[in-house]
């Protein structure tokens, strides 16, 4: 399994537009972080976990000419607004582009995306084909994945366990039975938006405290906002075994 880093970043990520802090002003490429998503790569199966914003500029960063299916963890726009670009790949491929997300997720689609999904379509629009999932495991082509229902304040987010690797984005909270489900991967991937308080984020702290609880071989942090500092600076804070990822990290499981 290959795991890319698309993006680690969030809409209060870096630059910001006006600040002068020193994340904003960095030069430095691990200071730079689109919006959150990742590429996952298991043999011949290649898909992406939300498309944000910055889907199109992600995917040519990457070079990705082939994507099998798009999973979304839920509806906010930092993970959902680009959808539209889909289309490329419905060109390359000459087949809908297969989504999956909870049924709620695919209602605000609806909403956002009407044209898409109108009886009478405009030409040129994006093609998919949406599946339902609920928190328990389903299947892209023969791969099993199992989501994890976290908190996001009192929105319920899915995160998604896949062998041996769980990613977890938009999280304040995880439920002992589901933190259970989430024990014995080797990677770990979890939110840390900044070190203050957040109404529905992990802080700093709060995201090592639970990488600790889950005991994976390795915890990557993602999420990130300019307000945790800068990478050089916040990577001497952390405890073995706990990273900050950045955009185009890539990982072999």
């Amino acid at each position: 399994m290959k795991i890319t880093f698309l993006g680690t970043g969030t809409s209060q990520g870096v630059p910001v537009i006006g600040c002068e802090c020193e994340t904003c002003r960095s030069l430095d490429h691990q200071d730079k972080r689109l919006r959150s998503s990742v590429l996952v790569q298991i043999e011949d199966l290649q898909f992406v976990i939300d498309t944000g914003p910055d889907f199109r500029q992600q995917m040519l960063r990457e070079r990705v000419r082939r994507l099998d299916a798009v999973l979304y963890t839920h509806e906010h726009k930092d993970h959902t607004a680009g959808l539209d670009d889909v289309r490329s790949f419905n060109f390359l491929q000459q087949m809908d582009m297969p989504l999956f997300a909870h049924e709620r997720v695919i209602t605000q689609l609806h909403r956002e995306y009407s044209y898409i999904f109108a009886k009478e379509k405009y030409p040129g629009v994006p093609r998919v084909q949406t599946h339902l999932i609920e928190n328990k495991t389903f299947k892209i082509n023969n791969l099993s994945v199992t989501p994890i229902e976290v908190m996001h304040y009192k929105l319920p987010v899915f995160g998604f366990r896949i062998h041996d690797f769980t990613y977890i984005t938009d999280a304040n909270h995880i439920a002992e039975e589901e933190i259970e489900k989430i024990k014995g991967s080797k990677v770990l991937v979890l939110n840390a938006l900044q070190k203050t308080d957040h109404i529905s984020h992990f802080t700093l702290d709060q995201a090592i405290a639970m990488a600790e609880k889950i005991g994976a071989e390795k915890t990557y942090l993602t999420h990130i906002s300019h307000k945790l500092g800068r990478h050089r600076d916040v990577r001497q804070e952390l405890p073995e075994g706990v990273e900050l990822a950045f955009d185009g990290l890539k990982l072999s499981l």
